[in-house]
């Protein structure tokens, strides 16, 4: 196959990160960290290093700062010294190939387990319906549970919470990265203070839309001391229903949070389409309208995220609407993907049954292209 792909393969620079293509590694949660030390393994490893390309940008899976922030067996973490020298591995092998790296902080709130986090979960608000239902699960060492009960996180906690990414920031930086990314979307902690479904505090993070991104524009602003606000990007999904999101107004709410971002002067913003709902995609002919509609608030490069092919990447960039566009499932299958989309080379099919386990097998077993020597376009 053949199509026209000049723009995705044209410069661009993320702050003050200078990248030469504009396809990016996104973060998934992959699970194949070691456990309990939460230190990444030999086969992450391989995994990014194998995804690495000249000049191309990997972003890590979600990164717990602290051991409660955990949200899965599996997961690694960026809290101590042994995770620290794990992924300066990685960093070490992504830069020997020419590839820039940022780490995602996450914090998971309510969507965890006692058993991975090793004390109660905590969240903005309490909410039992959110532990009762049994559409969501979490996966412990003992396999998939529903999630623990929660509780509130209190007033005078958060400074200790904003303490944790400032951190966790210093830890990446030490691990040799080039940036960090926050996490605040799919339903975790940062999206469940964003989100009045789940947030129905009384306090100073409660209430309008300046309350409820404060946690938000406080932690970028902790981590912002750590890297400057040019190594620092942040990741949201706008009317994501994913972990049981919803709010009463997300159109004026996310448009409120690119808004303050903005001010910040972030690097970049990494915007999930609507049409991704978890792991699904729903109405894939869908125009990428989040990062459009962001785009009119946040003036730094976008990175946008769902659905994507790469026909309809090269559409984005090129008409403006995202600067950069991440590819999930297809570089979970395609280690070399920027390769074979400048080339035109056909994609390898995933295997979603693999996405979320434990060995090497849908992980690093994918092959790379070995047919004919392409022709430069």
């Amino acid at each position: 196959m053949t199509m026209n792909t000049a723009e995705l393969f044209t410069p661009v620079r993320i702050g003050s990160v200078a990248l030469k293509h504009r396809i990016v590694l996104p973060p998934m949660s992959r699970l194949r960290a070691q456990w309990p030390s939460g230190a990444p393994s030999d086969l992450m490893l391989e995994f990014y290093t194998q995804r690495t390309s000249e000049g191309g940008l990997l972003l890590t899976e979600a990164t717990a700062v602290s051991p409660r922030a955990r949200g899965y067996f599996g997961a690694p973490g960026i809290y101590n010294g042994g995770q620290v020298a794990g992924w300066k591995r990685i960093t070490d092998a992504v830069h020997a190939k020419g590839g820039r790296m940022f780490m995602q902080l996450w914090h998971a709130g309510r969507t965890t387990h006692v058993d991975v986090t090793g004390e109660e979960p905590v969240t903005a608000s309490v909410d039992p319906t959110y532990w009762n239902s049994p559409e969501y699960f979490v996966v412990t060492p003992s396999g998939f549970v529903q999630p623990s009960p929660h509780r509130e996180l209190h007033t005078h906690e958060i400074t200790g919470l904003i303490g944790e990414y400032r951190t966790a920031a210093a830890n990446a930086k030490s691990a040799g990265f080039d940036g960090v990314e926050i996490m605040a979307a799919n339903g975790h902690l940062i999206d469940q203070f964003l989100q009045d479904n789940s947030n129905k505090r009384a306090d100073r993070y409660g209430g309008s839309f300046e309350n409820r991104t404060r946690l938000l524009t406080e932690i970028a602003e902790a981590v912002i001391s750590v890297w400057g606000a040019d190594r620092v990007g942040a990741r949201l999904s706008p009317s994501s229903t994913f972990n049981g999101m919803a709010d009463s107004e997300p159109r004026l709410l996310f448009q409120y949070a690119a808004k303050r971002l903005d001010e910040l002067e972030l690097a970049y913003l990494h915007i999930i389409e609507p049409r991704v709902k978890g792991g699904e995609t729903i109405a894939a002919d869908q125009a990428p309208v989040a990062a459009q509609e962001l785009g009119q608030f946040f003036h730094q490069p976008i990175i946008a995220a769902g659905g994507f092919q790469p026909d309809t990447a090269e559409d984005s960039v090129a008409n403006g609407t995202a600067s950069l566009v991440a590819f999930g499932r297809h570089f979970i299958a395609n280690p070399d993907l920027p390769k074979r989309i400048k080339f035109g080379l056909p994609l390898n099919p995933y295997d979603r049954s693999t996405f979320y386990a434990f060995d090497a097998h849908g992980y690093t077993d994918y092959p790379f292209y070995d047919g004919p020597e392409p022709q430069q376009p």
